[in-house]
């Protein structure tokens, strides 16, 4: 009787997908899309996926509990958590791969962008993003908040480039490198570089003041605070209301100190906020109060404004909430949007990995905070009487996703998971990542243990929109299906595999980002000088400055000219007598089974101890992980299988080698395909003149050289190589 029972609820909800939800019938219901791609929030952060959220050596301390998820919590149990969801290391390389369905080897966004890197490493407008998908189904589309598949300083786009890649209408961040800039340590000019490390000025127990002037530049107001809360002192409330606050001044007066500076960007609280509502771009300066208020809040505002407009429409839409919470700089939200009891963190030094966590822990609230603000705003949920969300999302036509772009920073993970092997790397703890759906489609409280990557979220999109995805995206797509799991969370495993992967992004004549120097590694991820400084390194590419170690009586002076690599930063400290450290791979993927095998490759320039050389180095290393709760097995170093194999390992091996070699075959080699169409054709010699014209003779997807010029020697690769086929890459 059992087996008859499971066989007709398996028949059922195939006969379900195939008459009700394939692409077709879809198309007849369309239903809305809410998509929040959170920034750094691995799976350890979030409580309801089941793992412990622990400190080390802070097991004890409620003030290290996981952050209260209370409204990410309902939609789980509304929905559906996929508990073996794959991202990529990186920020903009899973957005590339979210909004494209394309692993980053065909895209060539490998990392997350920087202001040197080419437009060749940005997402190209001849690709078949989401939004152009989708529009093909009727939908409009919005998008708010972080950007990141591409930096106006390359791209020729400037300005437009959110546009040109199919949004409707953008109101977001365009930062010089797509991330939160280095907070304003002078808090607006009132003092010296480096005084107030939090971005404002604290309270009298800190340093600061308990009275003074609050100005505020957008309506030109002035106005005295005191202090009544010591969580949230006068400075903190006038930086949190747009304002910058003056200590010690017991009157306005009709002008300021010429120090005082409204321009100055600073993280979270002061940004460089643009709108494009397709028509229109909005550069809003960093005066406006709108450029001047935490940023989950302006970009949760402005997607509740233009959901509820296009609520009008009979039209569907899809509305991508892409929040910075909770990268770097850490910067505590406004005390006023924090639960009750929340930590005081005034003057807590930005520079204790503890005080990290706890501002972590405030940012993640904040943001689940907002996501519940928003679905109560647009109608998708309701406040029951004791203030908990009360969501149905069978009474909606709108399907709620919650997914992140990769693993939780090193410095804030959480145990069991791997700080060494977080962010940035292939390893699970930089790659498995939290993914919910909910909506009137899927079988509430139910979990998926199927593999599936944020890719497939591409496919997934496009079905629910009643697109052929396979006819309308002539390029190869990594995206599988992933609609069979939402009526039967049981559905066997679409994918035999999943992939990840993070490198360099091109950068004019070989170029890459300078080396970071940490205290127990060497990394080329950080973009910017101020990138690495903010996430706790120091900087030896150009422009170095300084000593190393630092705040040591026998540091070094670091050569301003810089280095190259990382290894050679490691023959520095080497001849200077201090301490080397491990390079980290500048290039990492991994590909897994459903055995559970994992091959973990990395590869880069290495540093030899023994003799103090640098060298090329590529490894390949086998492990066996889970997803088992309270504590899943993980890639850790004391975990990786040694050699020699066993028969069953060394066939895992073989087989898992091989694919991934077939996997990275199958990129492209079409020297002269810009629009990378497949062919070499006149449509090349058009977009040559076109590119060449938009960038002025600089960067863009025309530049087949990658010297940072679109010119003469670009059309001639074009010309020698005219009716050429494209071959797969050997």
């Amino acid at each position: 009787m059992r087996f008859c029972v499971i066989a007709f609820k398996a028949f059922f909800s195939a006969i379900f997908f195939l008459f009700f939800l394939s692409p077709s019938n879809a198309a007849a219901t369309r239903p809305n899309i809410l998509l929040f791609v959170l920034d750094d929030v691995g799976i350890d952060q979030i409580d309801t996926f089941g793992y412990g959220g622990l400190v080390a050596g802070q097991s004890d301390n409620p003030q290290f509990n996981p952050p209260a998820t209370p409204n990410i919590d309902a939609v789980a149990n509304a929905g559906m958590r996929f508990g073996n969801a794959w991202t990529m290391p990186a920020c903009s390389t899973s957005r590339g791969v979210l909004f494209t369905g394309r692993y980053p080897f065909r895209t060539t966004l490998y990392a997350a962008l920087g202001p040197n890197d080419l437009a060749n490493a940005m997402i190209s407008p001849y690709e078949m993003t989401l939004p152009k998908l989708l529009k093909i189904g009727g939908y409009t589309s919005g998008l708010f908040g972080k950007f990141h598949l591409g930096l106006q300083g390359n791209n020729p786009y400037s300005y437009q480039m959110v546009r040109s890649l199919g949004w409707d209408y953008y109101s977001g961040w365009l930062d010089e490198t797509g991330d939160p800039s280095s907070i304003d340590t002078t808090a607006g000019g009132v003092g010296a570089t480096g005084q107030y490390p939090w971005g404002y000025v604290p309270g009298p127990l800190q340093g600061g003041a308990s009275v003074g002037a609050c100005y505020n530049s957008a309506d030109k107001s002035c106005s005295i605070m005191s202090l009544s809360d010591p969580i949230n002192p006068p400075g903190r409330m006038c930086r949190d209301g747009g304002g910058i606050f003056i200590p010690s001044q017991s009157s306005c007066r009709r002008s300021v100190s010429p120090n005082i500076d409204f321009n100055t960007l600073s993280a979270h609280y002061v940004s460089p906020l643009v709108i494009d509502n397709g028509t229109t771009i909005e550069q809003v300066p960093p005066t406006d109060k709108r450029a001047r208020t935490y940023r989950n809040v302006v970009a949760t505002d402005a997607a509740i404004d233009w959901i509820k407009q296009q609520q009008t429409s009979s039209s569907p839409w899809i509305a991508t909430v892409s929040v910075a919470t909770v990268h770097t700089p850490m910067q505590a939200p406004p005390a006023g949007l924090l639960p009750q009891g929340s930590l005081d963190t005034n003057g807590a030094n930005p520079a204790n990995p503890l005080t990290n966590f706890i501002m972590a822990n405030q940012m993640i609230e904040e943001l689940d905070r907002d996501i519940g603000r928003l679905l109560v705003s647009v109608g998708l949920a309701t406040k029951k009487p004791d203030g908990s969300l009360a969501y149905s999302p069978d009474k909606t036509n709108t399907i709620v996703v919650i997914v992140d772009d990769n693993g939780s920073l090193g410095s804030v993970v959480r145990q069991p998971f791997d700080s060494g092997r977080a962010k940035g790397t292939a390893y699970q703890t930089g790659v498995w990542t939290p993914m919910i759906v909910a909506g009137p489609q899927v079988v509430p409280g139910s979990y998926v243990s199927a593999m599936v990557n944020i890719a497939d979220l591409y496919q997934l999109f496009g079905d629910l929109a009643g697109v052929d995805v396979q006819k309308n995206v002539t390029r190869p797509l990594d995206a599988r299906p992933m609609l069979p799991y939402l009526q039967n969370p049981d559905y066997p495993s679409i994918r035999k595999s999943n992939f990840t992967q993070v490198d360099l992004n091109l950068q004019a004549n070989g170029a890459l980002n300078g080396p970071c120097q940490f205290s127990g590694s060497c990394s080329h991820i950080p973009v910017t000088k101020s990138v690495c400084e903010d996430n706790g390194g120091v900087w030896f590419g150009a422009g170095a400055t300084g000593t190393y170690p630092p705040s040591t009586s026998g540091a070094k002076s670091i050569p301003s000219s810089g280095f190259k690599y990382c290894c050679q930063v490691q023959i520095w400290l080497h001849d200077n007598g201090i301490a080397t450290t491990k390079v980290n791979p500048t290039a990492s993927m991994a590909i897994r089974n459903i055995l559970g095998y994992k091959l973990v490759r990395n590869s880069g320039n290495d540093y030899n101890a023994s003799s103090n050389q640098c060298y090329d180095n590529t490894s390949n290393e086998l492990y066996v992980v889970n997803e088992n709760t309270p504590v899943p097995r993980l890639d850790k170093s004391d975990l990786m299988i040694p050699t020699p194999y066993s028969m069953e390992q060394q066939k895992n091996y073989d087989s898992l080698t091989q694919e991934l070699n077939s996997l990275l075959a199958t990129q492209e080699n079409c020297p002269g395909d810009g629009n990378r169409d497949g062919v070499v054709d006149n449509q090349d010699v058009k977009n040559y003149y076109i590119m060449s014209g938009l960038s002025k003779g600089l960067s863009s997807w025309y530049d087949l050289n990658a010297d940072g010029l679109t010119n003469a020697s670009d059309l001639a690769i074009i010309n020698q190589n005219l009716g050429a086929a494209c071959s797969p890459q050997h």
